[in-house]
């Protein structure tokens, strides 16, 4: 590639360029999953005993039966809960604040009893987080994204 096409395309991308300067600049701090394999394990590891802590912790509140825990490698979601009561987990919790993935925990742990987002569901989040919306609000700025 020649100079004059490597300037050329630098002025042509320079809006992207800063606009993703901008938002790199924003996530200043947060810790981003490393994708070499042993990293990935070791944070999978500390996931699950996070999870398991926490499991332990609030279901002794909450009293509700679940079938198995897995940590996954997922994209676009910090948990989910299965109609068999299976509850997941991003590995990325390992990564976030301890009172963000409590929140993670106890929103998997309520949809055991309310498998939807109704107001009933939000009132047993509630009961042991209850300044949740705050939790839901800052669970945002981090990213699942692998950079």
């Amino acid at each position: 590639m020649r100079h004059f096409d490597v300037e050329k395309f630098l002025q042509e991308k320079m809006h992207w360029i800063l606009k993703k300067k901008e938002f790199f600049k924003k996530r200043h701090g947060i810790q981003i999953l490393k994708s070499d394999p042993k990293s990935y394990r070791e944070n999978k590891k500390q996931a699950l005993a996070i999870v398991q802590e926490k499991i332990k912790k609030f279901n002794a509140v909450y009293q509700l039966t679940f079938a198995r825990i897995s940590i996954r490698n997922q994209k676009s979601r910090w948990g989910s809960c299965s109609r068999r009561k299976n509850l997941n987990f991003n590995v990325r919790i390992a990564l976030i604040p301890e009172y963000l993935a409590e929140y993670i925990v106890v929103h998997e742990l309520c949809h055991l009893k309310e498998l939807n987002h109704s107001r009933a569901f939000w009132e047993l989040v509630s009961h042991t987080i209850p300044d949740y919306l705050s939790h839901r609000k800052e669970l945002k700025k981090f990213s699942l994204t692998v950079y």
